[in-house]
């Protein structure tokens, strides 16, 4: 007989359920206990569906203002219990109390950009005399919700990804079933708490924790899911795709970033920003800097400089305000990006800085003459490794950023107003920032990729789009002309 541990409950249509079968949930730091959630079975997963069925008629129904004041009270009580959230991110994950601190800020922000966002979901007339034989029909189109949507979130930003699903989904009127990371679940639930107090109607949102081998497959292909939102890896990515049928389909798989840096480019400027975008949250983010191509008269300097930088991080324990790095989400990544930092370096890469392993922990690292046959050069990293490589000139730096299968975001420093706008014409990628890093987001842009980086494109104005379809409403009239 399994021993029922006490822990977190997961939210199952508006009720908080508790199971015997439990995961642990694990500070990464040291392997410390945190709490369990319920390991859930297929037959929570379809009781989260079937209540769900009926939770879409319900949030189809709800008003507009009912959405707002739900949203805008959601965000008061993160608002009003931050230590708590941000606490929990940085126990369970990888970021540093500071980094928890600044996904809390926007989890909140996330929240009334959808309350906003709801008042705005706007049809709008259609001149359908524009058709001969149609002089005598008037209309317009408004967007209706879709019904369920299935959220899968990552690890990595365990509480302003979900926000970023359900606060859109809830905006619009749809039901929405979490599929929180294994990992980090705690935060979801307790954005689910949020929602529960502030009065979400049960069977709008649950948040069903557990192993995504048991209840991911049932989750994407059941036909009453009419659309699945997935932040993730790429080759997850392509098995939902095809696992998933005709439904609606928004996923954002990473990259491995490029920015650019011209020689005419404040380098003190380029190298603080790419050297914070490349070990943000232990370089665990799909818009940190991976790849850097610096013009050859200004590649010594920048160099220099940047590991000057790097040597400065502090890393250690995540939970202090000094710390400006902590450990990876577990140590089988940890070994992970050593093994592909030797692999690199075994095949005639230079290490510049950094290369070395603690359990979970991997310091800042930084190669050069990375040849482009190894992984490192072509998958995602996903760890705190950047890599460095001098370029003769603009075009060469244009040729090599986009040979890759991602481009999700991109920087370029430069003050060639001519040269950014080339830029912007031919780099492949979703977002380029200009005399920025590529690990520039807000919350109320348009977010996505192209090639492997994803399908669609989130924030919550563009989430909503995702998740609402318009429906056309045509008046056949007495009369030809109704205005004279």
């Amino acid at each position: 007989m399994k021993t029922k541990m006490h822990g977190n409950p997961m939210f199952v249509a508006g009720k908080w359920i508790e199971k015997e079968d439990v995961i642990e949930v694990l500070n990464p730091q040291d392997n410390s206990f945190i709490s369990t959630v319920p390991s859930a079975s297929k037959e929570d997963m379809l009781l989260a569906i079937e209540e769900a069925k009926e939770g879409a008629k319900i949030a189809a129904k709800m008003p507009v203002h009912l959405r707002i004041s739900i949203l805008n009270k959601a965000a008061e009580h993160i608002e009003e219990n931050q230590e708590k959230f941000a606490a929990t991110i940085a126990l369970e994950g990888s970021k540093t109390i500071r980094e928890a601190t600044a996904e809390v800020r926007r989890c909140i922000q996330t929240l009334k950009i959808s309350a906003e966002e709801a008042r705005r979901i706007h049809g709008e007339t259609i001149p359908f005399d524009q058709a001969e034989g149609s002089e005598d029909r008037i209309g317009y189109y408004y967007r209706f919700p879709i019904g369920i949507i299935a959220a899968i979130t990552p690890f990595n930003d365990p509480l302003n990804l979900v926000a970023h699903k359900v606060g859109p989904a809830i905006a619009s009127g749809n039901a929405i079933i979490v599929k929180p990371a294994t990992l980090t679940p705690l935060s979801a639930l307790l954005l689910a708490e949020a929602f529960d107090y502030a009065g979400l109607p049960p069977k709008v949102l649950s948040v069903i924790t557990g192993k995504g081998s048991k209840i991911g497959d049932l989750l994407v292909t059941h036909p009453a899911v009419r659309m699945v939102s997935f932040t993730g890896g790429l080759d997850t990515g392509e098995a939902i795709a095809r696992k998933a049928g005709l439904k609606k389909i928004s996923m954002e798989l990473g990259s491995n970033s490029p920015v650019i840096v011209l020689s005419d480019a404040d380098i003190e400027t380029a190298v603080e920003s790419t050297v914070s975008g490349a070990f943000y949250a232990v370089g665990q983010n799909c818009l940190g800097v991976q790849r850097i191509y610096i013009e050859e008269e200004i590649y010594e300097k920048f160099s220099t400089l940047f590991i000057d930088h790097v040597s400065k991080y502090k890393v250690g324990d995540k939970m202090l305000e000094t710390t400006d790095m902590g450990p990876m989400i577990n140590e089988r990544e940890a070994i992970r990006v050593e093994r592909w930092v030797d692999e690199a370096i075994a095949k005639g890469a230079k290490l510049l800085i950094g290369g070395e392993r603690n359990g979970a922990f991997y310091s800042p690292t930084v190669l050069t003459d990375v040849p482009s046959n190894c992984t490192i050069a072509q998958q995602e990293i996903f760890g705190p490794v950047v890599l460095l490589y001098p370029v003769a000139d603009f075009d060469s730096a244009i040729e090599k950023s986009n040979d890759v299968n991602y481009g999700l975001q991109a920087g370029i420093f430069t003050k060639d107003i001519d040269k950014a706008f080339e830029a912007i014409g031919r780099m492949d990628v979703g977002g380029i920032m200009i005399n920025d890093s590529s690990d520039y987001r807000i919350d109320g842009m348009p977010f996505g990729g192209v090639k492997g980086s994803g399908i669609g494109r989130e924030g919550v104005k563009f989430t909503i789009q995702e998740m609402t379809e318009p429906r056309v409403v045509s008046f056949k009239l007495a009369h030809k002309r109704l205005f004279s």
